[in-house]
């Protein structure tokens, strides 16, 4: 299925690793043309040299902290007539409301949640002045089953949910769609982390992390999420404005 990406400029941050950089290999070898932001500029070279080798394509890159207002402002002066902005910048912590202080709180979220907030509000009007353009926000399936033991990600999370939803509602009368995936679990770095936590609280040993992996279902894969991103980016989803996808083999049904 030819999905006519070609020759989109899309802007993807935390755009070097997991599902971020998922969805720049893919768009690239759709013929897109990609901006990448994410705070480390080492991985950023290294995921350009890895797409590069591969694709023939336009590949900027941006190291930056998307954690304030300004920086938002910049990035988005940065990458002028972006088609598709990609938000998937952000960690937030596991740890219940004593574990994870007022601090530790306010910075995940000036990442992920106002990070996400005051791209939007920066890129959004240069889209609408065009006519045209697609947001899709990686937010997290714990917005949808919300879990005391990571209380600060599932409360963002279904903040930016209502958020897109809320955008993504009249938005099309500006030629705008404002989208959502919930990803599962995928197989990546953070994963891997967030289970160590969880294998050294549990056994221990942080090395017995592979047996927290869960097998029913088991975890996806960054692809998974990138092919939804492509397909929610393209005309092929001319009328899905204002929708909140999730991707997770079936785990927020269960």
């Amino acid at each position: 299925m030819d999905l006519n990406l070609k020759g989109k400029k899309v802007l993807i941050t935390g755009g070097s690793k997991g599902i971020g950089r998922a969805c720049a290999e893919l768009l690239a070898a759709e013929g897109c043309t990609l901006h990448l932001a994410a705070r480390g500029e080492e991985a950023l070279r290294q995921t350009k040299e890895t797409i590069a080798s591969q694709y023939q394509t336009t590949i900027a890159l941006h190291a930056i902290d998307l954690t304030k207002g300004d920086s938002a402002r910049a990035l988005a002066t940065a990458c002028t007539e972006i088609d598709i902005l990609i938000n998937n910048a952000g960690a937030i912590p596991r740890g219940d409301l004593w574990q994870i202080k007022e601090p530790q709180w306010r910075e995940a979220w000036d990442l992920k949640v106002f990070g996400y907030i005051n791209l939007c509000r920066e890129v959004y009007p240069l889209m609408r002045a065009r006519g045209k353009g697609v947001i899709i926000n990686i937010i997290g399936a714990a917005g949808e089953r919300p879990h005391w033991e990571y209380i600060a990600g599932g409360t963002g999370n279904a903040a930016l949910m209502a958020f897109t939803r809320a955008l993504g509602a009249r938005s099309l009368r500006d030629g705008i769609r404002v989208l959502a995936i919930n990803p599962g679990l995928i197989k990546t770095a953070r994963l891997e982390i967030l289970l160590r936590s969880g294998a050294q609280k549990r056994f221990g040993d942080p090395e017995r992390w592979r047996e927290l992996l869960p097998k029913d279902p088991p975890a996806g894969e960054p692809m998974d999420i990138a092919n939804f991103v492509a397909f929610l980016a393209s005309e092929r989803a001319r009328f899905a404005t204002g929708s909140v996808v999730t991707v997770d083999g079936g785990y927020a049904a269960m």
